[in-house]
């Protein structure tokens, strides 16, 4: 197929890519994902972890771990670990590397990733049922200083972010002070130490099944760098 063949398949071929949902999504969320990845020569594990029955740092082990191993037996001659993530599956790969560290680790994609929290979970954390819906996780992914992903600090690995800045949510996109995905705006996905971060017309709930950002997501797992216009490279 045409995505397979734009990458570079013999390296691909020793290399393995961990896909993590985000927060009330599953593993089919990835799928579309998932094989485009596998089509452009990587072994991939797309993981389904119960995103809205545990806090964060409960997740991260169980979640992540598992995978590592999955790789490992799928990939005897294992070089580089990869990690593609959604959402709130972006705080779990900065909660769990807080904590482990991966010697072959190789690149990291996150697809709207509220790196610094979501104001819609300032707002909305409080009334009945956002618990219910979204479990411990969701309440610890708010802006405040002792939220997760502001406890987890800068990323020392490397690191590309696409941000989308639609929104089909428009009553959600109240809450956001500024450009946003319909759940997070575009400055929270920003993370110190990233390589790279791209603004995509793409909203929060469906950017993983886009077909221009997974060609960004495949570009920036062999090339470590997003695709820009000419125009915005010169």
């Amino acid at each position: 197929m045409l995505l397979a063949s734009l990458f570079s398949l013999p390296a691909a071929a020793s290399e393995c890519v961990i896909l993590l949902h985000g927060l009330a999504k599953s593993d089919a969320s990835m799928a579309k994902l998932e094989a485009a990845v596998s089509e452009a020569g990587y072994t991939t594990v797309n993981v389904h972890y119960p995103s809205t029955e545990r806090r964060i740092e409960q997740l991260a082990g169980p979640a992540i771990a598992p995978a590592i191993d999955d790789c490992k037996k799928r990939t005897p001659e294992l070089q580089k670990l990869h990690f593609v993530t959604h959402s709130m599956g972006g705080i779990l790969v900065r909660q769990y590397l807080s904590k482990v560290e991966l010697p072959n680790l190789g690149r990291v994609v996150m697809l709207g990733p509220p790196n610094h929290g979501s104001e819609v979970v300032d707002r909305l954390g409080n009334f009945p049922g956002f618990k219910m819906m979204f479990g411990e996780a969701g309440l610890q992914l708010g802006t405040g200083k002792m939220s997760v992903p502001n406890q987890l600090g800068a990323a020392h690995f490397d690191l590309g972010i696409i941000a989308g800045t639609r929104s089909i949510n428009l009553i959600l996109s109240q809450f956001l002070p500024a450009a946003d995905d319909g759940k997070v705006t575009v400055e929270s996905t920003k993370l110190e130490g990233m390589q790279d971060h791209l603004e995509m017309p793409v909203t929060h709930v469906f950017m993983m099944k886009n077909a221009k950002v997974i060609s960004q997501v495949l570009n920036y797992l062999e090339h470590g760098t997003f695709l820009r216009p000419e125009s915005e490279q010169s």
